[in-house]
């Protein structure tokens, strides 16, 4: 074969090397290998611009990872009543310590047994248990080491504003879960779920509330959420069984009774009680509780996923013979933001008890992502990849099968002289020889169709290209942009939040429906109130918000209503933001941690650098030729409301004021000024975020449409306010964060 190769004139080319050659000058192969660059970059740069914007960093490495599970945290609650609770956040409950003002939920994550030491993927079930003024919560947390439950146990000195974990209370070879605590006669109990020993377990604390031993096995059965009450004179043990089948497993319900939570226990006559629909709520969701002399029993409602939500239930009749409840409404508000709420989609526990003040205190686990969210999240991504891989073969094999060639012998029909004297061998050719004769005519007007010259095919295989990329920008969101919830941050174990103040006017109404619509879904958000500078203002109804809207009408139309004193403000953080400016919630959560590290500084998006002599107003651009920034736009940034507003409504701010008035401009230059001349330290901090839009950049009401004039003005503004206040800092550089959000 050398030898015949030399002799054609030719050196003998590696395998493969002319099919590559003839790939090469396919166009078929050029657009395979175009729509693959193409697919990999719009993937890249999909990932950069949306999906990157919803990692966040793992609380620990070890802890805090995906679970088929969830990802389930606990949170306080506080009423009068225990069918009236409130969460943490609007109790007011402050930490300065971790500027938590206030103190929001929840109050205890996979992050807090997981920076202790003890990696964890998730804490549930929690328990309560009172001595004094300290409180203690017994959950079960998922460790990552087995990745079976174990019993985990927090302590609160300040009625549950703060809680540190103290460790493991009890750890066995088998999954626990449910530590349903209580005391009897001085001693103090614990009865937690461990199905897969099947049998149902009580422990007693040798040295409260690390250390505990096995009492007694009170029944031979493997019982899950068993719950204990006593009630007109006797014990009452609700549990459910869980080697029942399909819709049984989450719906079926037990009764025993004796006169001792030590038993022996008896069961009740009508046991199964329920053994039904899974929604109706029959396994337990928490501690029973009395009030008012009814006896009253949480159970989850599993319609759609596992532990939706946690159902009440009014006991009307319990006897060893009867037994009978209604439902009656739970009395905590449902979460609104979905997965954006840390018990958006599913809440399935519950443990309120009477506090010696007569108040009530609950504590109830939720999760923001339901019940085998992960398994579906990689289903959905690898489906994603696989059609986006079987739509290139296709495209590759439709081109390739046009593009072949049949020889012309099999084309050329035989004789009669040579069909007549043919054997059967021949005969079987001569079906072959017509199949490929067909064949090669189908190819031919296929060719003729699909020549990709021709617009109409041109655009065909655009289209192909355009659901190729849909599909590989679906797998990379499911693969890789976690559950899709756009996440708040803790600082020192705790969570906040903040209020949005944002000022505009009747012809911008447009633009702030959008704004109230995206940015009351952030986690953090607590309230959003509207300077309202102009016109008739809309009514509080008119926006689909999540939250409260508090609409300010002011009498003037003035800059300087932007940062007027408002008392009605329960938060200590303010993000003043534009209501042209969107941007993603996880960017505003950046923010917000950053500014609650340093609470003494403005922390913003937009940042510029001011120098020169005279002084001049630029752009970021030039801040970036700089390497640094000496000012933060309070277009987009959070401050102290108790400092910053009454600083900018003070006495020496009036000279600034009424420039801001005169002008209608260079309100956000007065506050940096303000903050400088207040203080030697550092008083600016800039978070990159990872994409905002100007919406007013679609519209004809923007406030500053002429940009060269408005930065004119404010080189103006620069002159006056530094001839009051005096300079603004020389500069802080980008990039001085070791998380790299102020790159």
């Amino acid at each position: 074969m050398a030898g015949q190769a030399a002799r054609r004139g030719g050196a003998m080319r590696p395998p493969g090397s002319s099919m590559r050659a003839a790939l090469a000058r396919s166009p078929a192969a050029s657009f395979l290998l175009a729509v693959a660059a193409a697919a990999a970059a719009v993937g890249g740069l999909y990932f950069w611009v949306v999906v990157s914007s919803f990692r966040l960093p793992d609380s620990g490495v070890a802890g805090c990872r995906r679970d088929g599970e969830g990802s389930w945290s606990v949170g306080m609650f506080y009423g009068s009543s225990p069918l009236e609770l409130r969460p943490i956040e609007l109790e007011g409950r402050s930490n300065g310590n971790s500027s938590a003002w206030p103190v929001a939920n929840p109050v205890l994550t996979c992050a807090t047994p997981t920076e202790a030491g003890y990696p964890s993927n998730f804490v549930a079930d929690p328990f309560l248990y009172g001595e004094g003024d300290t409180l203690f919560i017994f959950f079960e947390t998922k460790t990552t080491a087995s990745l079976q439950g174990d019993i985990g146990l927090a302590r609160s000195l300040d009625k549950g504003a703060t809680w540190e974990f103290l460790g493991i209370a009890l750890d066995e070879a088998w999954h626990l879960s449910y530590p349903f605590v209580f005391k009897y006669e001085n001693e103090i109990y614990m009865m937690p779920e461990g199905n897969k020993k099947k049998e149902l377990r009580l422990y007693r604390a040798t040295k409260f509330p690390l250390e505990w031993t096995l009492e007694k096995v009170l029944v031979n059965k493997p019982l899950i959420d068993a719950s204990l009450v006593q009630f007109e004179g006797y014990w009452w043990l609700f549990a459910s069984d869980f080697t029942r089948y399909g819709v049984e497993k989450n719906a079926e319900l037990e009764i025993w009774y004796s006169n001792s939570p030590l038993g022996p226990w008896t069961e009740h006559k009508k046991n199964p009680i329920y053994k039904s629909d899974k929604s109706l709520g029959a396994r337990n969701g928490g501690r029973l509780f009395i009030f008012e002399g009814s006896l009253y029993r949480p159970g989850q409602d599993c319609s759609g996923t596992y532990g939706r939500r946690v159902k009440l239930y009014r006991v009307e009749k319990l006897t060893k013979e009867e037994y009978k409840e209604v439902p009656v409404k739970l009395g905590i508000e449902e979460p609104k933001k979905g997965r954006n709420a840390w018990n958006g989609m599913r809440y399935h526990h519950m443990d309120a008890q009477q506090l010696a003040s007569g108040g009530w205190i609950a504590v109830m686990d939720g999760d923001r992502v339901p019940s085998g969210d992960s398994t579906r999240r990689s289903l959905f991504g690898y489906i994603g990849f696989f059609l986006a891989i079987a739509l290139v073969v296709f495209v590759g094999f439709v081109k390739g099968a046009i593009s072949c060639s049949v020889p012309p012998s099999f084309w050329v029909p035989q004789s009669r002289r040579e069909s007549s004297r043919t054997l059967p061998v021949h005969r079987f050719n001569s079906k072959v020889r017509r199949y490929f004769n067909n064949t090669g005519r189908y190819i031919s007007a296929i060719k003729t169709r699909l020549n990709e010259k021709t617009w109409s095919n041109m655009l065909f295989f655009w289209v192909v290209a355009l659901i190729g990329i849909v599909n590989v920008c679906i797998a990379v969101h499911f693969l890789c942009s976690g559950n899709g919830a756009e996440e708040a941050y803790t600082y020192q174990g705790q969570h906040s939040q903040f209020t949005m103040v944002t000022m505009t006017y009747e012809a911008r109404l447009w633009n702030l429906k959008l704004f109230v619509e995206h940015y009351s879904r952030c986690e953090s958000v607590r309230e959003i109130v509207v300077v309202w500078n102009k016109g008739n203002p809309p009514s509080d109804d008119a926006f689909d918000s999540t939250v409260p809207v508090r609409i300010r009408v002011e009498a003037i139309n003035s800059l300087n209503n932007r940062f007027r004193v408002d008392p009605l403000i329960k938060t200590r953080a303010v993000f003043e933001l534009d209501d042209d400016i969107m941007m993603t919630c996880t960017d505003l959560e950046k923010g917000f941690r950053v500014w609650r590290e340093h609470p003494e500084r403005m922390v913003g998006f937009y940042p510029r650098m001011i120098d020169g002599n005279p002084l001049q107003y630029r752009n970021e651009r030039y801040a970036r030729g700089k390497k640094g920034y000496n000012l933060i736009l309070t277009g987009a940034a959070f401050m102290d409301s108790e400092f910053a507003f009454k600083k900018y409504w003070s006495e020496e701010a009036r000279e600034g004021r009424d420039y801001v008035h005169k002008n209608f401009n260079c309100e956000d230059v007065l506050m940096n000024f303000l903050y400088a001349n207040a203080s030697s330290s550092r008083t600016v901090e800039y978070v990159h975020p990872a994409w905002a839009i100007d919406t007013s950049k679609f519209s004809s009401v923007a406030i500053s449409r002429n940009t060269q004039k408005h930065y004119d003005v404010r080189t103006n503004c620069l002159a006056k306010f530094s001839s009051i206040y005096g300079p603004l800092p020389q500069k802080w550089e980008f990039g001085m964060r070791e998380d790299g959000w102020d790159k």
